[in-house]
């Protein structure tokens, strides 16, 4: 395979977001929390968003991706579900919701550093093609 060949493939892999989501895979950086603002509007997914619910926006990993995130400040983790694309913003690897962020012991307006640990691979379907 050429040069050529194999970075296409890998950009590929990348764009449909089956680059490198195994269960296991670890990630560390920042993490937001979604404005209140926000309730009630549809994410990527196509579900409602709910700020009650433990549920984060990453930009890569599938819907329905469930992940292990933990506050190294304390070491309080959570289980949340990947429903919604972003974020935008550099430097930052997930938004959470503010039950999340309760959850892991941080205020709703700040940005915290966390890591993640994924513990399921969701199948990457939006709430519409599943029927929902």
């Amino acid at each position: 395979m050429t040069r050529t060949a194999i970075l296409a493939a890998a950009v590929l892999a990348f764009a449909s977001g089956t680059f490198a989501q195994t269960v296991g895979q670890t990630e560390t950086g920042l993490a937001a929390v979604y404005n209140d603002i926000l309730n009630g509007k549809v994410t990527a997914s196509g579900q409602v968003y709910d700020n009650t619910a433990l549920t984060a926006a990453h930009k890569t990993l599938p819907f329905g991706t469930r992940i292990k995130v933990t506050n190294p400040r304390n070491q309080r983790s959570v289980t949340l579900r990947v429903n919604d694309r972003g974020p935008v913003q550099a430097g930052r690897i997930l938004d959470i919701s503010p039950a999340a962020a309760a959850a892991l012991g941080f205020s709703p307006k700040v940005m915290r550093e966390v890591s993640l640990e994924v513990l399921e691979v969701g199948n990457g379907k939006t709430w519409k093609q599943r029927g929902q």
